[in-house]
């Protein structure tokens, strides 16, 4: 990839009270990748992305995205600017139809035809949220939930997303319905992606690049294919 990154992030430091989690993280971002983050728990991942879409504040260093400094803007801010999550633990809106969950997910939206074509668009990636479209969203399984969440941040039309931990408690074969999903529609949409995911192997396989977050610091990073072959990384975290 060429050219400046869509987002960028240098010497980010977080800490929860006195307790420091990000000790100076530095990563980029580049239109069409797909990057992914992989750690250990508590390495700082899932930290990354809320001081990313400015859920978490209290935090220091650079965050830009397309040039812009966005430290000092609200999450509702960040998400009409194009940067959008998809939360750890997908956190629909459970008592709402699975329609009224993509609807919230176009709430910076006014075009109302261009919402109803994007509901047809999502549905027609994830299909069975078509035939659930008046069930609730708490009574759909995990698979279906991890569905919903990503159709309804893809719902504000995002010029990068960034998911956090899409295979938690969804079961194998699901994963890689998910996995092949994110990976064909969001590069024919020239969506950025930033993923962060436990399942080392498959998030290297789909990614561009890919950083290694240790205790708090980027400890490696390289192509997908690279860190898929690294001794360490293997040993680490892929099993061998």
């Amino acid at each position: 990839m060429s050219g400046a990154p869509l987002l960028r992030v240098a010497n980010l430091k977080c800490a929860f009270g006195r307790a420091e989690v990000l000790h100076g993280v530095h990563l980029e971002v580049r239109a069409g990748e797909i990057v992914s983050l992989i750690g250990a728990n508590g390495a700082g991942k899932s930290t990354t992305l809320m001081c990313v879409s400015r859920i978490h504040r209290q935090a220091t260093g650079t965050i830009e995205f397309d040039g812009r400094s966005i430290a000092g803007l609200a999450p509702q801010e960040v998400v009409r600017l194009g940067l959008v999550q998809v939360p750890e633990g997908r956190r629909i809106f459970p008592r709402r139809t699975v329609r009224e969950n993509l609807e919230m997910g176009a709430f910076t939206r006014t075009d109302r035809a261009g919402v109803a074509e994007d509901i047809d668009r999502v549905c027609g990636m994830f299909p069975i949220l078509r035939e659930r479209a008046g069930q609730l969203g708490g009574t759909l399984s995990g698979g279906e939930q991890q569905m919903l969440a990503i159709a309804r941040a893809l719902m504000s039309r995002p010029r990068r997303l960034m998911m956090d931990e899409p295979s938690m408690g969804i079961a194998p074969m699901l994963v890689a319905q998910i996995f092949r999903t994110v990976r064909d529609v969001l590069r024919a949409q020239g969506v950025t992606v930033l993923l962060v995911e436990q399942n080392a192997n498959a998030a290297l396989r789909m990614s561009d690049r890919a950083y290694v977050l240790e205790t708090g610091n980027v400890a490696l990073s390289g192509t997908g294919a690279e860190l898929l072959r690294d001794e360490r990384v293997r040993a680490a975290y892929l099993g061998h």
